[in-house]
């Protein structure tokens, strides 16, 4: 589980080619309801378009929790698999695009649509803005007082934060740390105590 990117704000950006019009909008959702709310919007905003494509990927781009794709009437696989591709690509993930075409009466062919679809999305991918989520999880540590200082001293290395902290025969502490450091975190507990520090198995947070 490493860090990825995530779509911050929405964006907005226009492309023409060979008279038609493509408005490209991309918007941070969280889930397929949400997405197919904003389809819905643009659905509504642009009824005279001729087509209104789209494609949401949420998660990681690279392991997405789910995705979905519409050609809305272009030609089966011009439209929304090439913007799909676009958002993976730019790993713009939490992410929808819509694609509003206004036909300009030049047919554009099979390539010309996915060079244009493409683009639209490619184009205004280049104006996101795109912040990093680091999945969490959370650890139980079971110790001796004798080990407490290295384990607060690793968790500040290795930069997690101290939870909770409860004190009765032995020190019961709470951690939350980056996903991707956890298992280097708990091999040198165990290293450390030789064995001696009890870790519960952790719970993923974000």
């Amino acid at each position: 589980m490493s860090s990825y990117t995530v779509l911050a704000a929405s964006v907005a950006h226009s492309l023409t080619e060979k008279n038609s019009e493509f408005l490209t909008f991309l918007q941070p959702v969280t889930d397929r309801e949400q997405a197919m709310q904003w389809v819905q919007h643009y659905r509504e905003r642009y009824k005279d378009a001729a087509h209104v494509c789209w494609a949401y990927i949420i998660g990681n781009t690279r392991q997405p929790q789910t995705q979905a794709f519409s050609d809305d009437g272009e030609p089966n696989g011009t439209a929304g698999k090439p913007m799909l591709h676009v958002l993976t690509e730019r790993e713009l993930g939490n992410s929808l695009a819509v694609v509003v075409r206004y036909f300009g009466g030049i047919k554009l062919g099979a390539g010309g649509l996915v060079r244009a679809y493409s683009a639209a999305v490619s184009q205004a991918s280049q104006l996101a803005t795109l912040v990093t989520l680091s999945p969490k999880v959370q650890l139980s540590i079971n110790t001796d007082f004798a080990f407490e200082a290295r384990i607060r001293q690793l968790l500040a290395q290795y930069g997690g934060e101290l939870l909770s902290a409860d004190y009765q025969q032995t020190v019961l502490l709470k951690l939350l740390l980056p996903a991707e450091s956890s298992d280097t975190f708990t091999q040198q507990l165990q290293n450390i105590s030789a064995g001696a520090i009890q870790i519960t198995a952790p719970e993923n947070t974000a």
